[in-house]
């Protein structure tokens, strides 16, 4: 996938000076003979804030754009708490364990103390840094941490690098999709907002546009059997190259970009047709678009996109299931009750790979008030089972950032619906339902990731500024809710 950095990570080891400097020297390395990726191992041991700067000059230097800072031992806390707040980039802080019982009084390193006052050091100066759940660990568990960073240090160097491009303001009705921008500059994110008629205009340039076989032929064969509205891939192909030439255009100073685009009322009516497929195609490129201008559900798509490395999707958080379905294909073969799950859907923006069969179809819902011809460019198809994680950042109206991410799956149970729609399950869904997503005012877009990654977008969230208390999970049935009647 194209549209997402690659990390190319750098080690530097520090050292307080009363502590013999060959100590953190020797279990750098060993961390570095135990890391299986690609890592620039610094061969300045930072001591002090004269070896700080050197160190980071030679990190620039090799092209780094994440950064471990290892406490081989104690540690000085200031130099190395300086190298977070001058790197260019996300960093994280882990320190040794002791390796032998019989090494305790030359080979003693002392970093576990070491870590508490990085931590503190990094508090006092509102530094951010990742810090694994156990920090302290031998150069093998190190080795490991550092794997874990790498997904939570791509959307680090990713967010910072990304501008959302949106076109239209939100349908009617749709003010639950709020978008206050000021907390994407908070981020580090740009965004450009257009008009729809800019896009409308910039369709037309490419009228006759000599690629657009191409891209048709590219449609086709992804389709195949489900080739079913032929006659509109020309003017989805059309779309097409109109947003990604927009895309090259308008990038700007930033390297990475995502959309929110319009897709109705208007929409339809004047280009003639639905863009749910390219929203698809795009978003399998690893440029997410979202639908109906949800410029927070495109942040979050991307911010899936890069921790995943797949592609994402964004859903409607839609219906229940009905009682008798569950009763004759869910209860007894899947350990989910009727509350634990729901049917995610949108009207045909799911990429062909994470759809178990699809057709090119028209947008029923639409269509029930215009003329099908104009609502044809659905992909429609029941989502592919397996693990997936339901999540999503938002600024509130007022400003206030939160995201709530819950793992569960897709069933393999038949849909019997429209649209790109599956049967999820997430355990206490009921209660997260009513005690976050409503209790929150969480709008009802949701990305989903193909896979559980819970783990890493808590730490992206933590690491952006995110509260932890404003982090929304799924709690289990013997935990709580802040606002959940105790006598219920």
């Amino acid at each position: 996938m194209s549209n997402m950095p690659e990390i190319k990570l750098g080690i530097v080891a520090v050292s307080r000076d009363c502590f013999p400097k060959e100590l953190s020297e020797n279990r750098r390395k060993a961390v570095a003979a135990a890391y299986k990726g690609e890592l620039y191992e610094c061969p300045t041991v930072v001591e002090s804030e004269v070896d700080m700067q050197k160190a980071l000059k030679e990190v620039r230097e090799a092209g780094c754009n994440a950064l471990v800072v290892y406490l081989g031992n104690f540690g000085p806390e200031t130099a190395e708490t300086l190298m977070v707040k001058y790197f260019h980039g996300p960093c994280m802080v882990v320190a040794a364990a002791e390796e032998t019982g019989d090494n305790l009084v030359q080979g003693r390193g002392d970093a576990y103390c070491g870590m508490l006052n990085a931590s503190y050091n990094l508090k006092l100066r509102n530094l951010k840094a990742y810090i694994p759940e156990y920090p302290v660990g031998t150069a093998e568990e190190v080795a490991q941490m550092m794997e874990e960073f790498l997904p939570v240090a791509r959307a680090i160097v990713a967010i910072k690098n990304l501008k959302v491009i949106s076109f239209g303001p939100r349908p009617q009705d749709f003010l639950a999709c709020n978008a206050p921008i000021k907390r994407l500059y908070d981020l580090g994110i740009e965004i450009e907002e257009n008009s729809e008629l800019d896009l409308f205009e910039a369709y037309h340039k490419h009228d006759g546009d000599p690629r657009i076989p191409e891209v048709v032929a590219d449609m086709e064969k992804e389709l195949g059997e489900g080739n079913q509205k032929p006659q509109i891939l020309p003017k989805l192909a059309q779309y097409e190259l109109t947003l990604l030439d927009w895309v090259e255009q308008h990038k700007g100073s930033r390297k990475y970009v995502t959309i929110a685009g319009k897709c109705w009322p208007a929409f339809q009516t004047q280009f003639g047709f639905v863009p749910c497929y390219v929203n698809s195609r795009l978003t399998a490129k690893g440029i997410p678009v979202s639908c109906e201008v949800d410029i927070w559900g495109a942040v979050s798509e991307f911010i899936g996109t890069v921790v995943s490395r797949d592609t994402v999707t964004l859903l409607d958080i839609n219906n229940s299931v009905p009682a008798d379905m569950y009763e004759s294909e869910i209860k007894g073969k899947f350990n989910y009750t009727l509350k634990d799950t729901f049917m995610g859907f949108h009207c045909g923006n799911t990429a062909s790979g994470k759809l178990s069969f699809c057709s090119m179809k028209y947008q029923m819902i639409m269509a029930r008030t215009l003329p099908e011809e104009v609502t044809q460019g659905t992909l429609e198809g029941d989502i592919i089972p397996g693990d997936i994680t339901f999540f999503r950042l938002q600024s509130t109206s007022d400003a206030k950032l939160r995201a709530y991410i819950a793992q569960g799956e897709v069933l393999p149970v038949a849909t019997r619906s429209f649209g790109a729609i599956g049967i999820f399950a997430i355990p206490e869904m009921g209660r997260f339902y009513r005690h976050v997503l409503v209790e929150k005012n969480y709008p009802h877009h949701g990305a989903v990731a193909f896979g559980h990654f819970g783990k890493e977008l808590y730490e992206v969230f933590k690491y952006i500024g995110i509260e932890v208390e404003e982090i929304n999970y799924n709690q289990p049935k013997e935990v709580r809710y802040p606002t959940e009647n105790p006598f219920a």
